[in-house]
Formats: C-alpha cells, structure tokens, sequence
C-alpha cells in the first residue's frame, strides 16, 4: 500500500467518525497542555528555590543563642540571652575563615503611618549584613557605620 491510499483512508474514517475524532483530538490537547502546563511549574518552582538559597549565601552560618535547661525547665532563647558582643568581635578577630559577619538584632511590633497599620519585623544589623545578603540598596543611602555608633534613627524599608 502507498502512503496516498493510507491517507484517504484515514481522512474517510475521520469524515465517518467525526464525535470520535473530535474527542480524541480534546484528548491530544488536553494532555499535551497538561504536561506543558506541569514542566512550566516545575521550571518555575527551581528558578524559585535556587534564588532562594542564592540569597541566604552560599556559605553563609547563622549562628543563634539557645535555650538553656535549669531545675528541670526549659527556658527560651528569649529568655536568655547566651552571645555578647565580645562573642561577636572574638568570631571577626580571631576566626581566619570568616570574611564577613553581623551581629543580629530582631523585633516584631506595628508599623503605623497615617491611617495605615501593619505588621513587621526590625532588624538591627551593621553594613556587612547588606553584602552578606546579596541585598543591594535601590533608592537613597544605606546607614552608616557613625549611625551605628551613636544609635542614629535610621532605617532601610525592604
């Protein structure tokens, strides 16, 4: 048999069969457009994690005080609070593999402007933290290291 005589045989059960067709062309479709559909999720998802880990650092450890244990109790890290800044300076000073670190400070509570009220977080960090984060300042100026020094009122909004 030749290719042109497959060919009209199949437009002749197309033409007889044209429901049968027709749901199996939606079937075709339908299933394509699915898995199209689930690779673009996919795809999406990885873009999603990978810029994630990218903006923790790569080699980047967070060091945090814990809880401690007395007469039986277990107290919270807000409880106690176990890093000094002299632990923060000894890491600087005399750790020869740390190329950056920031001391961290953090607080819940309400921002309010005019009408307006929401929930955050405030972060209390030095100029390293920026660069440790791969956060880069999109309008105006960062603090500076006298803001630190003398506890100025500044803040970046991100």
């Amino acid at each position: 048999m030749n290719f042109g005589n497959l060919f009209r045989i199949a437009l002749k059960a197309l033409s007889n069969n044209k429901f049968r067709g027709f749901l199996t062309m939606l079937g075709i479709i339908i299933g394509v457009g699915s898995v199209i559909t689930m690779l673009a999720i996919g795809q999406g998802s990885k873009r999603s994690i990978q810029a994630e880990i990218s903006e923790m650092g790569s080699n980047m450890i967070m060091i945090s005080p814990g809880g401690d244990r007395r007469g039986g109790v277990r107290l919270s890290v807000d409880d106690m609070q176990t890093l000094k800044v002299k632990d923060f300076e000894d890491i600087v000073e005399k750790c020869s593999y740390v190329s950056l670190a920031s001391p961290t400070v953090n607080a819940s509570g309400q921002c309010v402007y005019g009408s307006n009220n929401t929930p955050t977080s405030v972060y209390g960090v030095n100029l390293d933290y920026l660069e440790i984060r791969n956060y880069k300042v999109e309008d105006g100026d960062t603090f500076s290291e006298q803001d630190i020094k003398t506890a100025a009122k500044v803040c970046l909004i991100g």
